[in-house]
């Protein structure tokens, strides 16, 4: 499979996803668009909105690091503005826009710069609460602003008080609480989701996992049990969960279904590469796990199974596509990122 091909999957409409972009009143604005998932949820929105027939405007805002992503970007049909949004003012000159979808955020190397991470995780999100608070708001939030659960609790549920682990997860707590404040204050409409973890061929737990045991590396058992979900279902429940926004905000956890083991899925790795997987650690009787049986309830079953999502990684690997080179470090216990 080519990136292209993995692009049009991870894009491909489904009808649920055409009924909702069919009922959005005027433009969608994705703050934080160039990450991991915002370019193929940008162009999952277009081509849903295009299958719709509306000419509705899809507008993407990042810093934009290199032309090749702002590019990409604009050859799917979706306008690009380049924007620091932390820099004084930038906010008050994006578009006004009744949709706004919020993915900004910094983890990584959030240890070593901690003070920037606060500033993107809690002090961007309170700016944007303000600015756009005559839209309706769907924010990444994170499963990690849960505590680590038993394993055989199913995971954390919505209902499961919060209780983030490190200074990442509690400045992801801290995006919630302002866009909470925002909700409350003003009554936009809010909808927080609670992702861990999405997965495709470029990146993910399961790349991790695949690339150690391809490779002859250890796999860390001691965070011996995950949640992950095909980005692609992902980028669905997303738009689909504009029509769900409320004040106080809607509150959903995103991810798979079940709870995988570490173990298994390092052993169905190394039965696909003809290899034995180096297994280190003893599992720990708790892990950080969510129930997402609401959000499989309200949009429905996710499309792509843990075991295709391994055939593709795996086929993937052994052709040597492109890797995106950004470790999730799900194994890490202590909230060090």
């Amino acid at each position: 499979m080519t990136e292209e091909k993995l692009e049009e999957l991870l894009a491909a409409p489904r009808a649920a996803d055409v009924e909702a972009m069919r009922a959005l009143e005027g433009p969608l604005l994705i703050l934080g668009a160039a990450g991991k998932m915002g370019p193929s949820l940008a162009h999952l929105a277009r081509r849903a909105l295009d299958e719709a027939g509306k000419k509705t405007p899809v507008i993407a805002v990042s810093r934009f690091s290199t032309p090749e992503s702002r590019g990409l970007f604009e050859r799917w049909g979706i306008e690009t503005i380049g924007c620091d949004m932390l820099e004084p003012g930038a906010l008050e000159r994006l578009p006004d826009a009744p949709n706004v979808i919020f993915m900004a955020a910094r983890k990584f190397g959030s240890t070593g710069n901690p003070s920037l991470t606060w500033a993107a995780n809690v002090l961007l999100p309170g700016l944007v609460a303000v600015r756009y608070r005559e839209s309706k708001i769907v924010a990444f939030s994170s499963g990690n602003v849960y505590p680590l659960v038993p394993v055989e609790s199913g995971g954390a549920t919505e209902e499961t008080a919060v209780g983030p682990v490190g200074e990442y997860a509690q400045s992801v707590l801290g995006r919630e609480r302002l866009f909470e404040h925002g909700s409350l204050t003003w009554g936009t409409p809010v909808a927080l989701l609670r992702l861990n973890y999405a997965v495709e061929m470029r990146y993910g737990v399961l790349v991790d996992i695949g690339r150690k045991v391809q490779e002859g590396r250890p796999v860390d058992l001691t965070m011996g049990h995950v949640n992950v979900m095909w980005q692609g279902d992902a980028n669905s429940v997303t738009l689909r969960s504009l029509a769900h926004c409320a004040s106080p905000p809607f509150i959903l956890n995103l991810t798979g279904e079940g709870t995988l083991r570490v173990r298994d899925i390092a052993a169905a790795f190394a039965r696909r590469f003809g290899k034995e997987a180096v297994l280190t650690g003893e599992e720990a009787p708790t892990a950080l796990l969510n129930n997402a049986a609401r959000c499989h309830e309200l949009f429905g079953r996710p499309g792509v199974s843990a075991g295709q999502m391994i055939d593709w990684i795996a086929d993937w690997i052994e052709e040597g596509g492109r890797l995106l080179n950004k470790p999730t470090h799900f194994e890490n216990r202590e909230g060090k990122f």
